[in-house]
């Protein structure tokens, strides 16, 4: 089997270059494959007769740089089939290296990997870091945001030019302040070594063509990161930890039941008036919840937030095999989330209703369940003949002033209402809190206008003050 021997030239110029590796180059009398010319020791070997073939033009015939890689490849092992060949890359061969990591994906030709020293040992001494501090490596080609770590030393290589460098830019300024100084690092190791400390948002102004360039980002202070969930997790530890904040500290469970209840309803308000601020601040509220009981979780060695994230991930994959699995699934909702919790024989369908629930919501969720299997009127109109059905009896109650059949009725007038609300496909309890908020409104209206009177309600008919209540109804038209 004919062989590609991946030989690194190390990040610097050819004085740094191992012996072994230099005569190897030296005497070879077959040309030498290299990803790039853009090299200090190909320049130095070229001048003393070692030939060399370079894929540079694949890079100006392509924007994307996964498509440069794999073609490299494929010529590389056309080349292979006929015999063995020495492919030369910057730096060393295992180190933020695609085209290597490719090489070692296939099994048709046998790859020898031979080192080179790596950019960052220069990188270090030169920024003078320990990376047993905590150091990350990420590849300005190819990362997302949400891999950054931004209590390491942060390094970015392969910076190529001025356009990555302001990709690079633009998601660091999602996390970071503008004037926050980062260094950048050009040929680390090499006589022309340069450093430049910058702001942020001055990156892609001091970058060049040439992938030599490297990015520092020096560790981020925790008040820069109060928007991350890292973070959040922190704090919340700190208030329930030995010297954290006494309520914070002997809450449980239980006592927090009621700010769950509350802080959503607080959310949904914010909702219902469509104030993206008060949204904000009821999700941190709601978020807060979560986080401690999942710290309290934590305390009592019980479950973690990860388990908590871990559990609705695993759930929202499951339950979506139409985006993150099979995309012929047909299952529905329901049998996916019945296989998650397979249902005893002598379980009922209403078995999951939460009876703690507002008495509307759980009207809503007992018709839903119930629909589900059948049981139903099959027809909107069948509904508003019931309602008016129980009109009839609500009103023989009050004529014979039998108070448990009152409650009785109106109960089920109720009931019957929730269910027309689900036929129109209305939320009951939503729409009777936007009720109660427009009311309040307009009483809020009619409230000032007596007090800018400087009467008494007293002193007003309910006409009057029916006036007043078409004003402002007619502001919120």
């Amino acid at each position: 089997m004919n062989e590609i021997e991946v030989i690194g030239l190390g990040a610097g110029d050819l004085e740094q270059l191992p012996l072994g590796i230099y005569r190897k180059l030296l005497n070879e009398k077959s040309t030498i494959f290299a990803r790039t010319i853009d090299h200090p020791v190909i320049h130095s070997l070229e001048e003393e007769g070692v030939t060399f073939q370079t894929f540079d033009k694949l890079y100006e015939q392509h924007s994307n740089f996964q498509t440069v890689y794999e073609q490299i490849v494929d010529q590389l092992l056309t080349h292979a089939k006929h015999n063995s060949i020495i492919y030369a890359i910057p730096g060393h061969p295992m180190m933020a290296e695609k085209t290597v990591q490719l090489l070692l994906e296939q099994s048709d030709v046998r790859i020898n990997i031979v080192g080179g020293q790596s950019f960052l040992d220069d990188l270090f001494t030169t920024l003078k870091i320990d990376p047993i501090d905590g150091f990350q490596l990420m590849d300005a080609t190819g990362f997302s945001r949400d891999e950054i770590n931004y209590r390491n030393h942060l390094i970015f290589c392969q910076l190529y030019d001025e356009f990555i460098a302001s990709e690079v830019k633009l998601t660091l300024l999602e996390d970071l302040p503008a004037d926050y100084e980062i260094t950048i690092v050009d040929t680390a190791g090499s006589k022309t070594e340069t450093l430049k400390k910058i702001p942020l948002k001055n990156l892609d102004r001091y970058i060049s063509v040439s992938n030599r360039i490297s990015l520092y980002v020096p560790p981020v202070p925790e008040e820069l990161l109060n928007h991350t969930f890292p973070r959040l997790r922190s704090i919340i530890a700190q208030l329930r930890g030995e010297n954290g904040c006494p309520w914070d500290k002997k809450q449980t469970h239980e006592s927090l039941r009621d700010y769950a209840v509350e802080e959503v309803y607080e959310l949904i308000e914010a909702i219902n008036n469509e104030d993206d601020e008060a949204i904000i601040e009821e999700l941190g509220d709601v978020l807060l919840q979560v986080m401690l009981h999942s710290q309290i979780g934590e305390d009592n060695g019980y479950f973690t937030i990860d388990d908590v994230i871990e559990g609705i991930t695993k759930k929202m994959i499951h339950r979506h095999p139409h985006v993150f699995g099979d995309r012929n699934e047909n299952k529905t909702w329901d049998e996916l989330k019945a296989e998650e919790k397979p249902l005893k024989e002598t379980t009922s369908i209403l078995d999951h209703v939460v009876a703690s629930s507002p008495a509307l919501l759980v009207a809503y969720e007992v018709q839903k369940k119930v629909a589900k299997v059948g049981f139903d009127w099959s027809d909107v109109q069948e509904v508003w003949d019931k309602f008016y059905e129980e009109m009839d009896e609500l009103t023989e109650a009050i004529e014979g002033n039998n108070d448990t059949e009152i409650e009785e009725e109106l109960g089920d007038i109720l009931f019957v209402l929730v269910n027309i609300a689900k036929f129109y496909q209305v939320n009951p309890e939503l729409a009777l809190r936007r009720s109660i908020t427009k009311f309040m409104s307009r009483f809020n209206y009619v409230e000032e206008q007596v007090k800018k009177s400087k009467k008494k309600f007293s002193d007003f008919t309910l006409e009057q003050l029916d006036v007043f209540w078409n004003e402002k109804k007619g502001m919120e038209r």
